[in-house]
């Protein structure tokens, strides 16, 4: 079960040799230029590191599915045809015929990395690229596009894997959730696994299956109905369809896609995407952010799609974990001095659908330099801290949000301080819980918070 990768500032990352190339016609196996830990997956490289390596003609994208080059229509065998060279996966590749003059090229993994040498060697070329299904959805054509812009790629497209997916269901492509495990680890899931929902999640190879239905019933969803459909589009395509709790752990054709209609159990645990998930949903050490001010001091966060927090003092990671948790584009990372804290923090991740939180063992404010520019900040446990309130002020971009809470004399003096040169609002928080009083029941207060909000004009 991979878990959030946690770092320590003075630890370089750790390489792992790149993939293979296939068999098919003149194919050439090209090694990156960078051999940093990853998967294959298609992330943002600045524009600048493709557009200065080499000028650079219109790439032609060129969706393909299960069926090969039977499947393709005209204009996409046309533009391979004319294509002098061909990018493409092994497996891609060696779905083209043999006659087909261009080079092949089998990208490298990781793939991004080598994106701006593999193009900037073949720039004189016409280049050709190879994508699964629609190129841009969880495809190449989405990177190309990212980094090249409109004008520089053209895309062909085919049917996903998705669609056909809905159309072999029956079910209505609007009204599902989509869940990419394409090297990505299968806790991605939580987060779209409630009562009465269907997903269809790319599957990253054979295994996925299983690791789906034991993700399933370990959350108390054993009677969903899985659903993996393999092969789709081709003649080979199939289908096996079992209840979670019955699939045995079954290994499938590496190409499928997994169906889930979700059921829960009565006991099943509930974890909605709100904010305010209960204190005994995260292992901790008594170091959390308790659920009803976790819920106040998201608000005030303001979660916002695609944007990035720090939480700094993260604990047992409650804040950054619900900020993801609320969108799947939103983006955090948890800086934590105590390694073991760290490791907690992490798992909390993974067990609650988030493991992309980034997490950053060291000490503050040392630990912020090298980290990118935040949307917002929370600072939790380490108010005090010598010049940590002005290192997440300096580095906060224009309108975002800095979020302190302090339950210490002493941290509440530096809140009262900081309040009195930036502005912002003050708050105290007082929550008081039932408990047992002899026979009956009676409040108990919690500790009150001081919280202070400012946003950076």
């Amino acid at each position: 079960m991979r878990k959030p990768a946690f770092r320590r500032r003075d630890r370089p990352g750790v390489g792992r040799s790149g993939g293979a190339g296939s068999s098919g016609k003149r194919e050439t196996v090209v090694t990156p230029p960078s051999r940093r830990c990853g998967h294959r997956t298609f992330e943002r490289l600045p524009s600048a590191a493709v557009t200065s390596v080499f000028p650079l003609e219109v790439v032609t994208v060129v969706g393909i599915g299960a069926d090969g080059w039977t499947g393709l229509g005209d204009p996409a065998r046309s533009a391979l045809r004319e294509a002098d060279v061909v990018f493409g996966s092994r497996r891609q590749l060696g779905l083209l015929p043999a006659d087909l003059n261009a080079e092949r090229v089998s990208w490298p993994r990781p793939m991004l990395p080598a994106i701006p040498s593999l193009l900037g060697a073949h720039a004189d070329r016409r280049i050709a690229v190879l994508a699964s299904g629609d190129p841009m959805f969880f495809g190449v054509g989405s990177t190309l596009v990212r980094q090249l812009g409109p004008d520089r790629v053209r895309v062909i497209t085919h049917p996903s894997s998705i669609s056909l997916a809905c159309a072999r269901l029956g079910w209505p492509e609007e009204k599902i959730e989509i869940v990419s495990l394409v090297g990505r680890p299968v806790e991605r899931l939580h987060t779209a696994i409630h009562p009465g929902r269907r997903v269809l999640a790319l599957s990253a190879d054979g295994t996925t299956p299983a690791q789906v239905a034991s993700l399933l019933v370990a959350r108390g969803y054993g009677d969903s109905q899985i659903t993996v459909l393999e092969h789709l589009g081709s003649e080979a395509e199939s289908r096996r369809t079992a209840r979670a709790s019955e699939w045995a752990g079954e290994v499938t054709g590496a190409l499928n896609v997994i169906a889930v209609d979700c059921v829960a159990a009565p006991d099943a645990r509930l974890l909605p995407l709100v904010p305010g998930l209960p204190d005994d949903a995260f292992d901790h050490d008594g170091q959390i952010t308790k659920r009803e001010v976790r819920a106040i001091t998201l608000a005030r966060l303001t979660p916002i799609p695609g944007q990035l927090l720090w939480d700094v003092g993260a604990g047992a990671g409650s804040i950054a974990i619900e900020w993801l948790r609320t969108h799947r584009s939103c983006r955090a990372v948890a800086v934590e001095h105590r390694p073991d804290r760290a490791a907690r923090l992490a798992g909390n991740a993974a067990a609650l659908g988030v493991p992309g939180l980034t997490v950053e063992v060291g000490s503050v404010p040392e630990a912020l330099t090298a980290l990118e520019t935040p949307d917002a900040v929370f600072i939790g446990g380490a108010v005090t801290a010598p010049g940590v309130v002005e290192a997440c002020w300096d580095a906060l971009k224009p309108g975002g949000r800095l979020v302190a809470n302090a339950v210490t004399i002493e941290s509440e003096a530096v809140l009262g301080r900081w309040q009195a040169e930036l502005g912002g609002d003050l708050t105290r928080i007082e929550i008081s819980r039932a408990a047992p009083v002899g026979g009956f029941l009676g409040w108990k207060p919690m500790m009150p918070v001081t919280q202070w909000v400012v946003i950076k004009r």
